[in-house]
């Protein structure tokens, strides 16, 4: 006896439909992940529209103030590749931020070398310092790394002020640098010609590290911090990657620096206490661990802030200080990358179709 014509229809038409209703779904998430990326290369092109528009519409000091915002974003960025991408955990920061400083300024203060020259240099001095402070800290890990790399920022500041080096620091008294004029003959101020030149900078290096990340060697890296034994198994040499990136983490933070020097046109050596390793890694936290834009969000914190909280009262800028603090951490555990993170994913939830959803077409009535 043979099934009805129906059932043999109503079977054959069943897992066609839900074929075709699992594609669709598929379809349309891969349609959105690309739309998603569109949409953020020109949310970045837009921000670099913005940036590089700013100068013109605010005074001197603002855009004093908010080059100043890149050199802290930049002084993140080194420390976030040691502690957001590594692992490592470090409050010596600010002594790397010193050398840098100080580097650039010498060079400029008694050898008249140019200004752009001495990021590299300071650059390279500071990966030299890292890599060989990295060598014997490799034996140390958590707190231990942590109270080394304060040893590190509480010394910074008394040997700049030792009196066989005072020749080359100034010793208490700092050194004065010139600011550097516009090049070329552009129609602008010294003040935005630096703050177009730190910009310039900020980009170069933040496209250095998201290319890093993307590579295998910064794999290998992210790889000791979530598995340092599987990682020493698929063969990684951590102690390798772990000084390397000390090195490299100091590198960013000394170019910095040298930035630092150059905008502020002074340094001095209580300039880079501890209080400014404490700073960047507040900035560090507020942005985002492991978040490469978040950074620009912690160098906004970090100069901020401190002002807003100073402006409301004098007296009581530290508790005012601590209450903004806590209510950002409350509000936003995760930084603001991962409050940006849980917002998209909110909103994807929110207007994505249900990729459970099946069509009805071609299906039997009952």
């Amino acid at each position: 006896m043979s099934p009805p014509a129906d059932d043999i229809a109503t079977k054959e038409s069943v897992p066609f439909v839900a074929a075709a209703g699992a594609a669709a779904p598929a379809e349309a998430l891969s349609g959105a992940a690309t739309g998603w990326l569109a949409g953020r290369h020109l949310l970045i092109a837009a921000a670099i529209v913005v940036a590089a528009l700013m100068p013109f519409f605010f005074k001197s000091f603002v855009t004093f103030q908010l080059t100043q915002v890149m050199v802290y974003a930049l002084a993140i960025l080194g420390l976030n590749i040691l502690t957001g991408f590594n692992g490592q955990f470090s409050l010596g920061h600010s002594a790397f931020y010193g050398i840098g400083a100080y580097t650039a300024a010498i060079l400029m203060h008694d050898y008249d070398v140019g200004y752009v020259w001495t990021l590299p240099a300071a650059g390279a001095v500071c990966f030299a310092v890292g890599f060989l402070f990295g060598l014997p800290a490799l034996r140390l890990q958590g707190l231990y790394l942590a109270l080394a790399t304060f040893a590190l920022a509480i010394a910074l500041p008394q040997i700049l002020k030792f009196g066989p080096l005072e020749h080359w620091t100034g010793g208490v008294q700092g050194l004065f640098i010139d600011k550097p004029d516009p090049p070329f003959g552009l129609p602008i101020d010294s003040d935005q010609w630096l703050y177009y030149f730190t910009l310039i900078v900020l980009l170069l290096l933040f496209l250095a590290v998201r290319n890093l990340a993307r590579s295998r060697t910064g794999r290998a890296i992210m790889a000791i911090r979530d598995h340092p034994i599987a990682a020493a198994a698929m063969g990684v040499n951590s102690s390798l990657y772990k000084t390397l990136t000390f090195g490299v983490s100091a590198l960013y933070t000394g170019i910095a620096g040298a930035l630092g020097a150059i905008v502020v046109q002074f340094v001095a050596p209580d300039s880079f206490s501890f209080l400014l390793s404490v700073s960047f890694l507040v900035g560090l936290i507020i942005g985002g661990i492991g978040s490469i834009p978040g950074c620009l969000v912690g160098g906004i914190f970090v100069l901020y802030v401190p002002n807003i909280a100073e402006s409301i009262s004098r007296g009581l800028a530290g508790a005012i200080y601590g209450i903004i603090l806590l209510i950002i951490i409350f509000v936003m555990p995760s930084g603001a990358a991962g409050f940006v993170r849980l917002a998209n994913a909110w909103l994807a939830g929110k207007w994505r179709p249900n990729p459970t959803a099946r069509s009805t077409l071609g299906q039997p009535r009952r």
